[in-house]
């Protein structure tokens, strides 16, 4: 009975276990394989729309301060450059709002948000290319995932209150391991810390904002100066 109970524990230390570089405890299954967006009976938000972000909207996003720029007036590097984001545009927003007032409370409010985070930084430009900028809900499983042919995605899904974060790591069908595993834990653990968001408009945005469009501090400040002066 010892050996049984003891075997028992370790696998579920196993389970347990975070992926790290060298080991592949990730579930990569084949692009035309892995489960994609779901929408429920909420069939109306497949044409809403998301958009590709910037690399400071997904620090924003991810409750991240964007990194101070260097002494030579060079913005830095993107601290995720292996990872391609997509988010609801500003016409998704408003739909959501209309749609679950139209509807007396019974539309959804939920939005969707989803990240590829490649192997490599080479593999995320490649594909880059060949993805859309701005996309309908409806069509990310179709164009986007199963359109990643060749490859194999592990994927993660968090609801987190009117958010539901999609979290997808690609790697080339073949390979072992994945390369920037250490991406892809930040950005899990980052995910997991966020707290609920009550409200989709603010997901970007400050409190007093209403959009989610991410604007530069610099550029803050000198519209809060244009305003004082005015």
């Amino acid at each position: 009975m010892d050996e049984q109970q003891n075997t028992k524990n370790k696998k579920k230390k196993q389970k347990h276990k975070h992926p790290t570089h060298q080991s592949s405890n990730y579930s990569f299954k084949p692009s035309s394989q892995v489960k994609g967006l779901r929408f429920g009976g909420q069939l109306l938000i497949k044409s809403f729309t998301i958009r590709r972000a910037g690399p400071f909207e997904l620090l924003r996003l991810l409750s991240q301060p964007p990194p101070t720029t260097t002494h030579h007036h060079k913005p830095p590097p993107p601290i995720f450059p292996s990872t391609t984001t997509f988010i609801p545009t500003n016409f998704t927003i408003l739909a959501h709002h209309a749609w679950h007032t139209l509807t007396l409370g019974l539309g959804t409010k939920k939005s969707k948000v989803v990240l590829f985070v490649f192997e490599s930084e080479a593999m995320k430009m490649t594909v880059d290319r060949m993805f859309p900028v701005e996309i309908p809900l409806g069509e990310v499983n179709k164009k986007l995932l199963r359109g990643l042919t060749g490859c194999e995605l592990a994927r993660f899904k968090f609801r987190k209150g009117c958010v539901t974060f999609y979290v997808y790591a690609v790697r080339r069908v073949g390979n072992i391991g994945f390369a920037c595993a250490d991406d892809l834990r930040v950005i899990l653990e980052y995910v997991v810390a966020l707290n609920d968001f009550m409200d989709h408009t603010a997901m970007l945005a400050l409190p007093n904002q209403r959009s989610i469009n991410f604007a530069p501090p610099a550029a803050r400040g000198v519209n809060e100066s244009s305003r004082a002066r005015a």
